[in-house]
């Protein structure tokens, strides 16, 4: 009897080792469990999360939606108390008014000096005939004067409008000199108002940049998080309003180093989700990660000192979901997944390369 529970006990001892080798071999998908297919339940739903914030202080006017609303792209969330800042739309449009019109008398001022220089040269022509004339009569008088024939008074009088006709040809030209220097003057002050209606100009776009700012809207269609402004609040540039989530989602698993020998872009992968009594879903490898996880992390593993201890790092792997799958719509951002991945599998060629 003794011999016969000495025999049992050996065999009970044997099928618990043999089990526990088996369950270690499964475990580790060692010979003869070895599976193609790689698995992790180190994977979650992603999506874009758009925080909305305002560009300006003000206090809240108006907040038409609720938590976790539906809502469209261009439709408002949260409107800021705008009177102050289309007060200041107005200054500026009015600073705007002011110096066209400046420029405006600016080119009035050039066709003034325009019509001025040919004054100015109608003015020099006149002078130089006189100045013709009044040489012609002195030309004639001169020589008479000399031989006595003519009367001393004429030759006085003679020389003197030629001298005279001579200055005024000088007054003319100098006159002349005037309206040019007139005209290059408004000219050269053009710039200078050109840039001051240019600034004006620009001042008035910030004023209604700044007034449309006051108006928060949504950037795209999506689902709204919790709404974080109340009626009344001030708010200031970056303060947390609210978030927007898109219905754009991906899955990130992050697979072990070990595990991601055979892996390419473009394979098949099967998706179990939590949230969905672990109804399965189907994708396909997007993308990898450029470095493992712990390359990402604000403080790093300093594998310099110490004792050491091999860990198994993971690296992220970009998973779009299959186009046509109702359930699809019902991912939301940060839901947990399992994913698998049969590296046996041959990749869809489309997809290896977008």
């Amino acid at each position: 009897m003794l011999k016969f529970l000495r025999s049992s006990t050996t065999i009970i001892v044997l099928l618990a080792g043999l089990s526990g080798l088996t369950l270690v071999l499964y475990a580790w998908r060692l010979p003869p469990f070895h599976s193609s297919v790689e698995m992790t339940e180190n994977a979650y739903v992603r999506g874009y999360l758009t925080i909305m914030s305002p560009q300006l202080s003000g206090y809240v006017a108006e907040v038409p939606v609720h938590d976790y609303e539906e809502v469209k792209a261009g439709q408002l969330l949260v409107k800021i108390d705008d009177r102050i800042y289309a007060q200041k739309l107005a200054q500026a449009e009015a600073a705007l008014a002011a110096q066209k019109a400046s420029l405006a008398n600016s080119r009035q001022q050039e066709l003034s000096a325009k019509a001025g220089i040919a004054a100015s040269e109608a003015q020099l022509d006149s002078a130089k005939a006189a100045l013709n004339r009044a040489e012609a009569s002195w030309g004639r008088i001169r020589p008479l004067a000399e031989k006595g024939i003519s009367t001393r008074s004429d030759a006085d009088q003679s020389k003197a409008a030629f001298e005279q006709a001579i200055a005024a040809v000088n007054q003319a030209e100098a006159g002349l000199e005037v309206s040019r220097q007139a005209l290059a003057t408004t000219l050269g002050a053009r710039a200078g108002l050109q840039a001051a209606v240019a600034g004006a100009e620009a001042a008035v776009e910030l004023a209604r940049i700044d007034l449309e700012n006051t108006r928060i809207v949504a950037p795209r269609d999506g689902k709204l998080g919790e709404i974080g402004a109340r009626l009344g609040q001030y708010v200031t540039p970056g303060s947390q309003l609210l978030f927007v989530v898109p219905h754009d989602v991906w899955v990130l698993a992050n697979f072990k180093e070990t595990q991601l020998d055979g892996m390419k872009a473009g394979q098949p992968v099967t998706i179990s989700v939590d949230a969905l009594q672990k109804s399965m879903l189907t994708g396909h490898i997007e993308r990898f990660s450029p470095a493992a996880g712990s390359e990402f992390s604000i403080i790093r593993p300093d594998n310099a000192t110490g004792n050491f201890t091999k860990v198994a790092q993971r690296v992220g792997v970009r998973i779009a979901l299959d186009p046509g799958q109702p359930l699809a719509d019902l991912l939301s951002p940060g839901l947990s997944v399992v994913v698998r991945v049969d590296k046996n599998a041959a990749p869809v060629a489309e997809l290896a390369h977008s």
